[in-house]
């Protein structure tokens, strides 16, 4: 077989970059069954996607089977590839769109975990009014962890994030958004939840124990948390809010995220008067990007909705 028996076609046309897109969404999802919901295709339909791309390059790009998904050297070289054409191809769709008026393209968006519930909704108002303006636009949104976020922002996979503002990172612009409140919250089923409010001293709280996140604090939050007997962490706030229903922990949650519990009589909030934080949450797109008509159409409506 000679060298270029093992090379794209020389003009790649759509089935080339679909194969592509598949190729990176199961790597970034770790396998064929979590791309699945990515993808929204079937799992033989994206086993064969990968066949076909693996038979194309006559290259095997992934091991898969019993003992669980892998990438081979030579794939993690065609993903890093893969990541550059199709960047390449973004850029070029938005520099096209920054000489058109009309809004087409895709906003990739990154936010932090189980903030739909947050009652100023300025980023599901801003979400709207874009696709109002840009019926052909493609909105496409993460919810991943607030360092994933940052790091997607800078390498250009994503346009936009919204994350807790606890670091300012010198290649971000920062918009600020709003501050959330937390407070402590043990569930209905931990003997603190029908203890009056003048015994919850510091003392009988610190016998308890508590979830803390495995996520970058303040060190005013961080100084909340050491108060407590931290025996159990999660990284991000449904875990949190897992382990205070089990009736075994107590944990700092958001108020707007415990009130579907708080209201049904299932959580209840511990001292809240004086075991409180604030959270300022800001949405980032990196420094020296690329004009984007359709970025800067979401900065807009984002920031009408103060």
């Amino acid at each position: 077989m000679s060298r270029t028996d093992n090379l794209l076609p020389r003009q790649l046309g759509d089935s080339h970059i679909r194969l592509l897109r598949i190729y990176k969404a199961v790597v970034e999802c770790g396998g064929f069954s979590a791309a699945e919901v990515e993808l929204n295709i079937s799992r033989p339909a994206i086993s064969l996607a990968i066949s076909e791309l693996e038979s194309l390059l006559n290259i095997r790009l992934c091991q898969r089977g019993r003992s669980g998904f892998s990438v081979t050297e030579q794939g993690e070289v065609v993903y890093q590839a893969a990541l550059q054409l199709l960047s390449s191809l973004e850029t070029f769709r938005t520099q096209i769109n920054a000489i058109n008026t009309e809004l087409r393209g895709e906003l990739n968006i990154g936010i932090t975990d189980n903030m739909v519930t947050t009652p100023q909704m300025r980023i599901t108002r801003a979400l709207a009014s874009l696709k109002q303006q840009g019926a052909e636009v493609t909105i496409n949104i993460r919810m991943i962890p607030p360092n994933e976020i940052e790091a997607g922002v800078l390498d250009g996979k994503l346009q936009v994030g919204v994350v807790p503002a606890l670091r300012n990172l010198q290649g971000l612009n920062y918009y600020a958004l709003y501050e959330e409140r937390s407070e402590l919250y043990c569930s209905s089923e931990h003997p603190l939840f029908a203890i009056d409010k003048a015994e919850l001293s510091s003392e009988v709280l610190s016998q308890y124990d508590a979830v803390v996140p495995a996520y970058p604090q303040t060190a005013a939050i961080k100084q909340q948390q050491s108060r407590l007997k931290a025996s159990a962490s999660s990284t991000d706030r449904e875990g949190i809010a897992f382990l205070i229903l089990s009736g075994e922990y107590i944990g700092f949650l958001p108020t707007h995220y415990a009130e579907r519990w708080t209201d049904k009589g299932m959580m209840r909030a511990l001292e809240p008067q004086s075991r409180f934080f604030y959270t300022p949450y800001s949405a980032v797109t990196r420094k020296g990007a690329r004009p984007n008509i359709i970025l800067e159409t979401f900065l807009q409506e984002l920031a009408k909705t103060e």
